[in-house]
């Protein structure tokens, strides 16, 4: 095992702004590699209040769809309230982590089904995909979202003939609170880095982080998993961006990559 202090995040702060209960993977990976996530949620996930499954509407659909690991985590609790899935549905997931969590359900709710997901990529592109026109043409479809959620998804399977419709049953909220503790993190040199997931989560920070954290926020290097993501911090003024992939392993090989060798001489004393 290499010592602590050869490590390749070894002393280096990272800024995780997830929601916390989604947080636990990254930041274990950080730390693995020496690293010290600071963790400070941006985003808040709620159940709808309104949130319900109709039985008989499920039972007549071929597919459910669900969009992200909150959609997952979500919606198999509402089926399951509803008396489980369905013997004919189909499950689907876009990306690995909505698929992993949908695997969690286990025999309970998902009975060891087979889970539809694209073979490479992490985004709506990448199921569509695997559902062509001849397997969702005149075939019932429930997507399960968040509330607002894109349109991309739904128009396209509509496109192929797909009879569609959504189950919005969370919503993201931006946490109570401001930046002001961990402003003095940074200001005693303790973060070299922030991650930020989505455009929602960027927006967020930028609004939470008050007239001393909106320049800190700019001038530490941010990594995020998606062009938009990127797009809406640079908006904002943020100076250094890396676009890592999705995943939390992108993410963290990019730090790794970034204060492990390209840029070694940026990564920090660790802390006394």
């Amino acid at each position: 095992m290499k010592p602590a202090s050869t490590l390749p995040l070894a002393g280096v702060g990272i800024l995780v702004t997830r929601p916390v209960h989604q947080s636990d993977n990254l930041t274990q990976r950080i730390r693995d590699l020496g690293g010290n996530p600071v963790l400070f949620p941006a985003l808040q996930i709620e159940m709808l209040p309104q949130a319900f499954i109709d039985r008989e509407r499920l039972a007549d659909c071929d597919y459910a769809i669900f969009v992200s690991p909150n959609a997952a985590r979500i919606g198999m609790d509402l089926i399951r309230a509803a008396g489980g899935v369905p013997a004919k549905l189909r499950l689907a997931a876009i990306g690995p982590a909505t698929a992993a969590e949908l695997g969690k359900a286990g025999s309970t709710n998902a009975g060891g089904r087979e889970i539809i997901t694209g073979p490479r990529g992490f985004d709506s592109d990448a199921l569509l995909a695997v559902l062509p026109r001849e397997l969702v043409a005149g075939r019932r479809i429930a997507v399960f979202r968040g509330e607002g959620g894109r349109e991309l998804l739904g128009e396209t399977l509509r496109e192929r003939g797909g009879r569609v419709e959504y189950i919005e049953c969370y919503r993201r909220v931006r946490p109570a609170g401001d930046m002001r503790g961990v402003v003095s993190r940074w200001q005693r040199g303790e973060i070299g880095a922030s991650i930020a997931t989505s455009a929602e989560i960027v927006t967020n920070l930028f609004a939470m982080a008050g007239a001393e954290g909106l320049r800190w926020l700019r001038d530490t290097p941010m990594f995020v998993p998606h062009p938009r993501v990127a797009a809406a911090a640079f908006q904002r003024g943020v100076q250094a961006l890396v676009v890592a992939g999705a995943g939390d392993q992108a993410l963290v090989a990019a730090l790794e990559t970034w204060f492990g060798r390209l840029r070694p001489e940026h990564a920090l004393t660790p802390a006394t």
